[in-house]
């Protein structure tokens, strides 16, 4: 009897037994900085006052002056139509705002959850037109770390908001959390349960110029707006900005920039860049995905080439630096031509068949064949880490982490410096 027992107790032993415990955690988030929804829909001006620009962001170019959003606080308003002596003229103080898309002396732009447009017929002194409240709902502020952010502080448990995160406060917790384990013969443990933390030049233009890391542009009588997995089109022509659709598509992932070139939109995401036809401009239709190594990418189209970077960084995952040059001629089946290692490519634009390029401060390209682009560099200005770029009517804008530089490339042999307008600090 009693060898009867010993061997089921060592039976028992190598079969396993499993325990319950709590394991203490300390860990990083994100508590959001809250405002209330009557203060935010009230906080709009706009200033003739000079404001220093402290942060770079996403810029626009419209009919002579250079709109750049200073990324959650507002709209800086260069007068730029001397490129050698721009001028600050005005600012457009919007909590939330991002992007920005202008078409028809109109200046639409996001804050927070809401879409909002002005008339800047008189660029200098805008005059806020309209309101389209909730046209994202999911909005939320970047963190500039890799912490979570505590869902339950911004939203309420059916999902509405508590109030417009306008912000994040990194706090520290410790907490205890119940631990699963299993013991088997040999004194082997392992364990199932994985822990997180909480959820987590001028001419008249009639559509302006955005840079290659908008997540706005403008197609037809349309506004596209990409946001996360989701794209938000709108309708231009109706004066309260009518939704017309609304969703996520096939592919779509954390989008990141949307370029438009014909009748289709390239979409720049950390996997890869997606096309999808706007044929229908109301129903975007998939057409194709191709892949790359995971990070941060803009996209630019040019003479049926698509020219990604992909770069790494805090907010991109890996560890590469690349250009892509990638045939669309057959937007159904893209192909990889060739890519190019870099030092940490940024935004990118193309003008008069030429290539520039954010990495390593400003790098310049004569577009010839794709296999032949880096011997055909023209130029590299260093001693700055540009953002992104806007090539119009031979004049270079740049917004790099330092300042606005702007560069006359007429004779590309020669290209030269007009001006810089300093950023205080940089954040992004």
């Amino acid at each position: 009897m009693k060898k009867t027992i010993l061997l089921l107790w060592i039976t028992g032993l190598l079969a396993g037994c499993t325990y319950n415990y709590k394991e203490t955690y300390t860990y990083k988030i994100n508590e959001p900085v809250l405002m209330s929804m009557s203060e935010f829909r009230n906080s709009v001006k706009v200033t003739k006052e000079q404001h220093q620009i402290s942060n770079y962001g996403k810029i626009c170019f419209y009919n002579g002056f250079l709109y750049i959003s200073e990324s959650e606080a507002g709209i800086h308003i260069i007068d730029d139509t001397n490129p050698s002596q721009p001028r600050v003229v005005g600012f457009i103080e919007l909590v939330g705002n991002v992007d920005l898309a202008i078409r028809d002396n109109m200046l639409y732009a996001d804050a927070a959850i809401d879409l909002v447009w002005f008339d800047i017929s008189d660029p200098a002194n805008p005059k806020l037109k309209g309101r389209l409240e909730n046209a994202f709902p999911g909005a939320l502020p970047p963190s500039y770390n890799l912490y979570g952010y505590d869902w339950s502080m911004c939203y309420t448990e059916d999902g509405k908001s508590k109030g417009i995160v306008v912000g994040w406060t990194v706090k520290e917790r410790t907490e205890k959390v119940d631990v699963q384990r299993n013991w088997w013969g040999g004194g082997v443990m392992y364990d199932n349960t994985a822990y997180t933390g909480s959820k987590a030049s001028t001419g008249s233009q009639t559509t302006g110029v955005n840079g290659s890391m908008s997540r706005f542009t403008i197609y037809s009588n349309y506004l596209y707006v990409v946001l996360g997995g989701q794209m938000e089109i709108f309708d231009l022509q109706s004066d309260t900005l009518q939704r017309v659709f609304a969703g996520s598509l096939p592919y779509l992932s954390e989008v990141e920039t949307i370029f438009s070139y014909k009748d289709k939109m390239f979409l720049g995401m950390p996997s890869g860049m997606a096309i999808y036809s706007v044929e229908n401009p109301v129903q975007p239709s998939y057409c194709s995905l191709i892949l790359h190594a995971y990070g941060c990418d803009p996209v630019v189209v040019d003479n049926d080439l698509a020219y990604i970077t992909v770069r790494s960084g805090n907010f991109c995952g890996q560890t590469i630096n690349e250009l892509f040059v990638v045939d669309v001629a057959d937007v159904y089946k893209p192909k990889q031509i060739v890519s190019y290692s870099m030092t940490n490519p940024k935004g990118l634009g193309i003008d008069n068949n030429m290539l520039f390029l954010c990495d390593d401060g400003l790098k310049v390209f004569k577009l010839t064949t794709p296999q032949t682009l880096i011997a055909n560099q023209i130029a590299h200005e260093k001693g700055m880490d540009g953002f992104d770029v806007i090539p119009f009517g031979n004049v270079l804008m740049m917004i790099a982490d330092n300042g606005l530089y702007q560069y006359d490339y007429s004779d590309i042999n020669n290209i030269k410096q007009l001006s810089v307008i300093p950023i205080s600090k940089n954040k992004l």
